[in-house]
């Protein structure tokens, strides 16, 4: 009889594959509308808050950097708290990224039938959502390395829509239009300097949200101990120049204001600018969106594939697929619940606690890290130096205290229906192992 531990995933995925995953999953579609909110919040020098958020995020990717080399396998925050903490905290670590992936996924698949594809085409949400979806997760199906190459197309595509931002906004200054000025205001009416870098630093880092999600991935790289700390870093730092060249040139090409009103605030610099076709913005956004799903599509199904293996999530989703080794029944869980939230509408009112949901994560990872430096786990991983967790995990909390509160009620409900099923699976767990020791 084969078990999940006989049907491991296949190494398929080289340092630059798995560079270019992490990088396109961090260049989402939050990027071509994230730098309006930005500066709404902190006024016209939206690049310190970007720097500032790149660094909070460096600091829990470090921790992440250390457990994915040190315990190589699908499952990622889940796996390290079961670790740490025991099942009940690695049923919750998992039950959070999960929300926060299936939410994503099912918002971006509402965001592809919207305004973008009108720009060409009209057609019935609810039509577009369930083919967007169906045709991500056969392509999920067919392989990871086939998913990743379509990624690596996808990424080229998002960063060549930046860089068209960054060269039209120096364009700009070079006619001698626009304003170098805004560069250096920071601050708003109802925020000083330091709170409008705290403030804005709270939305930017949902920008580099994403890195964590390669963790998923590391049992599936050939060589994670070396390939792994080099794609995250490497992602994440190419990620961080990049907002801070289009933070740069979106606020010295358009007014703060226009930017902050916005809900396209890079199209407003192509249309400041000239040259380039309105509806060449919408085809990006498009790929952006779709590349953004594939790849969190990509997450859920590996983490959903992996708490079934530690035993938090019926062992049916660890079945995969003869030939291509792929988790076939998480990839369909996943996406049939991703559905049936693009279907029902139900994403608007979660969306807004991602960010919450994965503060909460990265906490218990942070922390996580510092309980097991006991256990040796793989020889020569990646090691953190232990001021970086600490101060990672001080940073969630100092994030969390900036969500609004309305925020908070709908994260602490989706947490608390977490709990109770954490309690479930763990009660459950401790059950199956009375009869055992009786034996």
């Amino acid at each position: 009889m084969s078990t999940a531990n006989d049907q491991p995933l296949k190494r398929a995925l080289t340092t630059p594959l798995l560079y270019f995953f992490i990088l396109g999953d961090v260049l989402g579609a939050g990027v071509y509308v994230l730098i309006g909110q930005v500066a709404a919040d902190s006024g016209g020098a939206v690049w310190v808050p970007l720097a500032a958020a790149l660094a909070l995020a460096l600091l829990t990717a470090s921790s992440y950097a250390e457990l994915a080399t040190k315990y190589p396998r699908a499952g990622g925050a889940s796996h390290y708290a079961t670790r740490a903490y025991g099942p009940f905290a690695g049923f919750l670590a998992g039950f959070c990224m999960l929300a926060a992936g299936i939410v994503s996924v099912g918002a971006l698949a509402r965001g592809f039938a919207g305004d973008y594809l009108t720009a060409f085409v009209t057609l019935p949400v609810a039509l577009v959502a369930v083919v967007f979806l169906a045709a991500l997760a056969l392509l999920n199906a067919r392989g990871i390395q086939e998913s990743t190459r379509a990624n690596v197309v996808a990424t080229l595509i998002e960063l060549g829509g930046l860089a068209i931002v960054v060269v039209l906004g120096a364009w700009l200054l070079l006619r001698g239009e626009g304003d170098p000025a805004r560069l250096t205001r920071l601050g708003t009416a109802e925020h000083g300097a330091a709170a409008a870098v705290l403030s804005g630093a709270v939305l930017a880092y949902y920008s580099f949200v994403g890195f964590e999600t390669s963790v998923n991935v590391a049992e599936e790289t050939r060589d994670p101990r070396r390939s792994y700390p080099r794609a995250l870093f490497g992602a994440l730092a190419t990620a961080g120049a990049v907002y801070v060249l289009v933070g740069l040139a979106a606020s010295a090409a358009v007014p703060t204001g226009t930017l902050a009103a916005s809900s396209g605030p890079l199209l407003e610099v192509v249309k400041a600018a000239g040259g380039v076709p309105v509806w060449l913005f919408s085809a990006i956004a498009l790929v952006a969106v779709a590349n953004g799903a594939l790849l969190t599509g990509i997450m859920s199904s590996r983490l959903a594939y992996g708490m079934a293996r530690d035993g938090l999530l019926p062992a049916v989703l660890t079945k995969v697929l003869p030939g291509r080794r792929t988790p076939w029944a998480a990839i369909a869980l996943t996406t049939a619940l991703s559905m049936v939230l693009a279907l029902t509408g139900s994403v608007a009112t979660l969306a807004s606690t991602l960010v919450l949901l994965l503060l909460v994560v990265f906490f218990m990872v942070n922390t996580a890290v510092l309980v097991l430096r006991r256990d040796p786990g793989v020889p020569g991983h990646f090691r953190a130096p232990t001021v970086l967790p600490v101060l990672g995990a001080a940073s969630c909390v100092l994030l969390a205290t900036q969500v609004e509160p309305e925020v908070w009620l709908r994260g602490l409900i989706v947490l608390g229906v977490g709990l109770v099923l954490a309690a479930v699976a763990a009660a459950r767990r401790d059950g199956e192992r009375t009869p055992a020791r009786s034996r």
